[in-house]
C-alpha cells in the first residue's frame, strides 16, 4: 500500500510538471515511480494474492506463478524504483544541462513493456496451466518432464524471448543514456538554471518570495 500511495503522489507530481518548467525537468524519474505504484499494484498485489491464499498455496506454490510474482514485483517495484531514484540524483547533478532523452524514452517503454509481455505471454499461461494440471493430476505431475515437454507448454516458453529481447534492449539504452551523461551525448549544449528560467518567466513568484 504504501507503494502504490507513492505511485498515486508520482502522478500526482506528474500532472504538475506538464504546468511547470521546474518539474519538467523531472519528467522520467517522476515516470519511473508512476510505473512503481503500476508494478505494486499488478505484480505485488495481484499476482502476489493470486499465490498466497491457503489454498493457492497448496496448489501453486512452486509453479511459474512463482516467478510471475517475483519478477512483477521485485524489478516491476524495487527495479523501477531504484532507476527512478537513480534518475533523480543524476537530474540534480546535471540540473543546468537540458537531457536528450531519446535513449530513456525508448528504455522506459521498453523496460515496462518487455517485462509485461513476458508475464502475460509466458509466466502467466504457463502457471495457470501448470496450476490446472496440480489440482486435477496434482503438483508432481504440474512439474514433471512429461508435462513441461508437451507443444503447448514449449511454444508458452520460447514466447517468452519477446519481451525479454525487449527487456534486454531497454536496459540497453539505460545504460547508453546513463554514460551519455558523463561523456556528453545525452546532454545538449544547451544550458540554463531551471529554477531561474522559471522565476524569470514568473515575476511575481520572485517578487513573493
Amino acid at each position: 500500500m504504501p507503494l502504490v500511495l507513492i505511485g498515486y503522489e508520482a502522478y500526482g507530481n506528474l500532472t504538475l510538471s506538464r504546468r511547470q518548467p521546474w518539474a519538467a525537468a523531472y519528467k522520467w524519474p517522476i515516470y519511473f515511480f508512476v510505473a512503481v505504484g503500476f508494478w505494486n499494484l499488478v505484480g505485488a498485489g495481484l499476482f502476489g494474492f493470486l499465490i498466497n491464499p491457503p489454498i493457492a498455496l497448496y496448489y501453486m506454490q512452486g509453479l511459474n506463478t512463482t516467478p510471475l510474482h517475483g519478477h512483477t514485483a521485485l524489478f516491476g517495484v524495487y527495479g523501477m524504483l531504484g532507476i527512478g531514484l537513480m534518475l533523480f540524483c543524476l537530474r540534480g547533478l546535471t540540473e543546468q544541462r537540458v537531457w536528450k532523452t531519446g535513449a530513456l524514452t525508448f528504455a522506459f517503454w521498453a523496460m515496462n513493456s518487455g517485462l509485461l509481455l513476458m508475464a502475460l505471454l509466458s509466466l502467466l499461461p504457463i502457471g495457470l496451466l501448470q496450476t490446472w494440471a496440480s489440482v486435477e493430476h496434482g503438483l508432481w505431475y504440474a512439474r514433471s518432464a512429461e508435462f513441461l515437454q508437451t507443444d503447448t507448454m514449449s511454444t508458452l516458453r520460447w514466447l517468452r524471448v519477446i519481451g525479454d529481447t525487449i527487456f534486454a534492449l531497454g536496459t540497453l539504452a539505460l545504460g547508453w543514456f546513463i554514460l551519455g551523461l558523463k561523456l556528453g551525448w545525452s546532454l545538449t549544449v544547451e544550458s540554463h538554471d531551471i529554477a531561474y528560467s522559471f522565476l524569470c518567466k514568473n515575476p511575481r513568484n520572485s517578487t513573493n518570495s
